[in-house]
């Protein structure tokens, strides 16, 4: 008999052969209808799947949420590969995972790429197949009955992955239905007992794109078809209208509505800032300039191209090479013929990261212990080799510029420089509205240095988050297992926008193996020389991103302290060319990013027009406002207008287009 221990303590004996599913049975009709997958011993598991000794149990419900959706995804997923091979057969699959709000899957059809034209009869057949009910089968094969199944079905791309497979590694698949028509496909699992287990309701499938087999561009492509998976539909119908505003905000519509910048195939990647993006550029850069000079940083420029040799020594080459653009440090060969590059190339990379040649500033000259903290921050523009399918708009580039900084400290000064770049964080993201969450990423699987180091490093971040107030509810505190960087773990930051999404973008970290590995070191109180610790910081995380964040976040309403364009003056007659004039020269005087829209057009042409663009401010002034030294100010999001005094109007700019740092 196994001895099953449920949550609350009590301890069931059951016969070999018994499931989760019986159990629940056994407790009552209402469990047993309610729970859709179990926790054995902490691991997620089909609620059908045997007991195969003592274990600790938890049934999985829809309170459950996490689980629950995960779950029903994965169903989403399987059961969208069904009905496309229904549909079109000779179809060959690949694979198709949940995502954080839905499912994809990859397939190769046979005649033609998928398009969205597609995506209504394929909901149809999945809402077919979840009105069987079919029960979806978990069944354990050996590797060369996977590949004797998927070649002789015409799979290749299942056939190939199965032979990679280990041989001693159990393997698994779920059959759809019984008997020899089922439908099969090789996956880990878990999954719900039934395809009617999902809402029929609760799902939509969104788009079509191209995918590369196994995301090598080399390989076949693939058309991918997404789509949104929920546990009901109110949380669809939720979910959609949230993806309907977001649309409203997408930043690579506002930014080309807004002329704010460009991304062309040209320079895959790097962004083409046009002069009204670059403002709200230049302005986050004061702003983090003040920020971080206030915090006792010292601004550093170091280069663009480094010798392989430094990155081999610092350990990216190793680990991060293939997202690294390689340089060879030769004239490239003019001639017709030959290779443009010889063999014995000595290899630069363009620099993924600022931190190596920081500390090689850092190295530089003797360091005392009273020399530290040694606060180095710079605005440096690195490049990332991502793959052509990953970029996205601002939000995923090439090439970028962090608000990059790195503190060199003794070990006694760590807990008080977290702590204080946790309140440093704190005030920035409070000056442009967002409220946020702070997770501890702890140590990865893959990683450089001893577990008595990484105990100590986690430890003093959590002890910083603590000391700042912070590890509480009201913050989001979580920590993140595995989720660290190689070298070091982190505080990760957060935001929340205005419509509910999160997005990570500041961060510290606690690291001993660059300084070990790039041998920096201080001169300490005994005499002796001592490793540094460094601590990597950024708040924006990249100017690019950031802003990104920052126009879907206001829906391109942009505080005005922030706007490109801070006010118009138009005129409604011409009679009041020369006042507008006036009103742009003392707004101008002040310092307020002002234009005139004197054109011979309705006013109501040049309200809609300059809305589109965003313009905070609109100051209209006709022949009475003239006469009288007034205007009639509309703000953008808001109806009517007010009339104030040339003055009042200055006065109210002034203070809107105040920095908050400043104000």
């Amino acid at each position: 008999m196994f001895r099953i221990t449920l949550p609350d303590g009590s301890v069931r004996e059951v016969a070999p052969g018994t499931t989760p599913a019986d159990i629940a049975a056994a407790i009552g009709p209402g469990l047993a209808k309610a729970a859709l997958a179990a926790r054995v011993d902490g691991e997620l598991r089909d609620i059908g799947r045997p007991f195969e000794g003592d274990a600790q149990l938890a049934l999985v419900t829809a309170k459950d949420e996490k689980d629950a959706l995960e779950l029903a995804r994965h169903d989403f997923a399987h059961i969208l590969a069904e009905a496309v091979q229904n549909l079109f057969p000779g179809t060959q699959i690949t694979f198709g995972p949940a995502t954080d709000d839905g499912f994809y899957y990859d397939f190769a059809p046979k005649d033609r790429p998928f398009t969205d034209e597609d995506l209504p009869a394929i909901e149809a057949e999945m809402r077919k197949i979840i009105g069987k009910n079919e029960p979806l089968i978990r069944e354990v094969w050996s590797r060369q009955q996977l590949i004797d199944r998927w070649t002789r079905q015409g799979e290749t791309f299942k056939a190939e992955w199965a032979q990679e497979l280990p041989e001693g590694e159990e393997l698994t698949v779920y059959r759809a239905g019984k008997g020899e028509d089922a439908w099969l496909d090789m996956c880990r699992g878990p999954h719900l007992a039934s395809t009617g287990k999902v809402d029929p309701n609760a799902f939509k499938l969104t788009r079509v794109s191209g995918a590369y087999w196994r995301g090598d561009q080399k390989n076949a492509m693939l058309s991918r078809i997404y789509g949104t998976g929920w546990l009901n539909k109110k949380q669809l119908d939720e979910h959609m209208m949230r993806l309907e505003e977001a649309a409203k905000r997408d930043h690579r519509k506002l930014g080309q509505e807004m002329d704010l910048f460009h991304l062309q195939q040209e320079a895959h990647g790097s962004v083409f800032w046009h002069p009204n993006g670059y403002v709200i550029y230049r302005a986050l850069e004061d702003y983090m300039r003040r920020a971080v000079n206030g915090a006792g940083s010292k601004e550093v420029k170091t280069p663009q191209v480094m010798d392989a040799r430094q990155w081999e020594q610092s350990g990216h080459w190793g680990k991060y090479r293939q997202n690294m653009f390689v340089i060879p440090d030769e004239t490239p060969n003019i001639e017709d013929e030959g290779p443009m590059v010889s063999e014995g190339a000595q290899w630069m990379a363009l620099k993924p990261m600022n931190c190596p040649a920081h500390i090689l500033i850092f190295k530089q000259g003797i360091k005392s212990y009273r020399d530290l903290p040694l606060r180095l921050v710079e605005n440096g523009c690195c490049h990332r080799n991502e793959p052509h399918g990953a970029l996205h708009g601002l939000m995923r580039v090439r090439q970028f510029t962090q608000d990059d900084g790195h503190i060199f400290c003794r070990e006694d000064q760590i807990v008080e420089e977290v702590q204080n770049f946790c309140e440093l964080a704190d005030r920035v993201y409070k000056d442009f509205g967002f409220t946020y969450s702070i997770k501890l990423a702890l140590r990865p699987e893959n990683r450089f240095g001893t577990e008595e180091m990484w105990d100590q490093a986690e430890a003093e971040l959590r002890d910083a988050v603590v000391r700042a107030g912070m590890a509480t509810e009201e913050y989001g505190w979580e920590e993140l297992p595995g989720e660290g960087a190689f070298y070091a773990p982190k505080l990760e930051w957060h935001l929340t926008d205005a419509i509910g999404r999160t997005w990570q973008v500041g961060t510290i970290q606690s690291d001993r193996v660059l300084p070990e590995r790039l041998d920096a070191s201080y001169v300490a109180e005994d005499g002796e020389r001592h490793r540094p610790v460094m601590l990597h910081r950024a708040i924006f995380g990249s100017y690019e991103r950031f802003i990104g964040i920052l126009i879907e976040h206001f829906a391109g309403k942009l505080p005005t302290w922030l706007a490109p364009t801070q006010a118009v003056v138009a005129t409604i007659v011409s009679d009041a060319d020369d006042y507008a004039k006036e009103v742009a020269k003392k707004l101008q005087a002040v310092g307020i990013r002002v234009e005139t829209d004197l054109r011979n057009e309705k006013i109501n042409y040049k309200v809609r027009e300059h809305s589109v663009a965003k313009v905070p401010n609109l100051l209209v002034v006709g022949k009475r406002e003239a006469e009288e030294g007034t205007v009639a100010l509309r703000v953008l999001g808001s109806q009517g207008q007010q009339m104030l005094s040339l003055d009042e109007v200055v006065a109210k700019l002034v203070a809107e287009a105040t920095p908050p740092d400043l104000a």
